[in-house]
Order: C-alpha cells, then structure tokens, then sequence
C-alpha cells in the first residue's frame, strides 16, 4: 500500500503567513489530490474554535478543499463519527496545543490505533508545531518541572519516525536536549525553526524543508 509522505512544520512566532501558506501548499499537493479535504484534528488545543478558524482559512489559502473539523474534545464528541471524517478526508492534519494532552485525548478516545491503520492505508498527515510532535516517535515530560531527575520519556503515534521539538531556536532546543538524554544511543533528534519542516517517508531517509534544521545525536555516556 501507499505511503504517503508525512510533513511536520514548525509555526512559531517566526513563521510568516506567506511562507506557513507555501509550506502547506507544498505539503497538501504531496496528497495526490487537487483541493485535497482535510480533517483537523484539535485534541492538543482542546478543539480551540479561534485556533480551527485560523488554520482553515490557511490551509485553504494553501489550496485545501473543505476543512472540517474532527471533533476530540467535549461531551457531544461522537467517536464514530470523528473516525469517520478522518477516514474520508485526503489530509489529517494535527494542530498545535499541550504534546501530552493531546495524546492522552487520542487514547483517551481509542484514536491512535485508528489513526496508525489510515497511515499504513495511506493516509497523509501533516503536523503543526506540538502536532508536528505528536505525529514523531516520542516526547519527553517532568512529574516534577522544579527536578530534571523526573524528567521521562512517553510515546506519542510514530507516523513520522523521528524525534523532533519545534520552533525553540530561542532557548537552545532544552527541552529537546532533555529528551535526547532518555534516548538509547546513536538515536537522532531534528530541531526544526520556524520557518522550516521534515518530510517522512518510511524507509527513507528524513527531508529537511528549509533553514537551520539541526541534528542531535545521543552519544554512547
């Protein structure tokens, strides 16, 4: 089956709309659709309606068709008929929000199975900022922000299959420095700046879409 490319940008307060709305356009047409529909899924900012709004006018800026909105978040959300907008849709994009609360509302919800099925069917995926983040192999989280020594390792879904942090060029990529050091050595972790992305694809090696994307590489000690 078809696997097609994955995309995670990185946003942030240094991406500009026009270059954000290249990026997309870039990433859509990877679909193999003209217009290509896209279901957002909003489960890292709680299905934020400002959020949704802006990022549909974007992404139809960028050459989408209808962005519908998946809905994760609240007490009318119907799982099934979420798991059926994400199927029928040619995009899914994940937005931006809290890593960890967004992928607790997914297995809170049974999602990440769901969504693991449509990207082996073929399904493309593109990330944005904390969604670029829940879309790679992993992030890291603190039981006490105050102590580094609690700092540990969870799991997000591994559609793209990479470490990763987004638009933290200003504070030196810490917080993904920490999760390098719970990585077994030899493992890689891309820093992407905000005007820049990776592109997946199984069993290739990463694209780097931009400038400054940086490398870290977890050494033996």
């Amino acid at each position: 089956m078809k696997r097609n490319p994955t995309w995670l940008l990185a946003g942030g307060p240094g991406s500009s709309r026009k270059h954000l709305v290249e990026l997309l356009a870039r990433a859509l047409s990877d679909s193999g659709q003209d217009s290509p529909s896209v279901a957002y899924l909003g489960s890292a900012s709680e299905d934020d309606p400002g959020f949704f709004k802006r990022m549909a006018d974007l992404l139809q800026a960028a050459g989408a068709g209808a962005v519908t909105l998946a809905p994760t978040v609240g007490k009318r959300v119907r799982i099934e008929t979420t798991e059926t907008l994400l199927k029928s849709a040619d995009v899914i994009f994940v937005s931006g929000g809290d890593v960890e609360a967004g992928m607790a509302v997914l297995a809170n919800h049974d999602l990440i199975a769901f969504l693991l099925g449509l990207h082996a069917a073929g399904k493309a995926f593109i990330g944005l900022s904390a969604g670029s983040i829940m879309l790679a192999k992993g992030w890291v989280r603190w039981r006490d922000h105050q102590d580094d020594s609690t700092a540990e390792l969870f799991p997000c879904l591994g559609i793209a299959p990479v470490y990763c942090d987004t638009h933290a060029e200003a504070d030196d990529w810490e917080e993904l420095h920490a999760l390098m050091k719970l990585l077994p050595a030899g493992q890689t972790g891309y820093g992407i700046p905000s005007p820049s992305a990776l592109r997946t694809i199984p069993g290739k090696p990463v694209d780097c879409v931009g400038p400054g994307i940086v490398t870290f590489t977890r050494s033996p000690g």
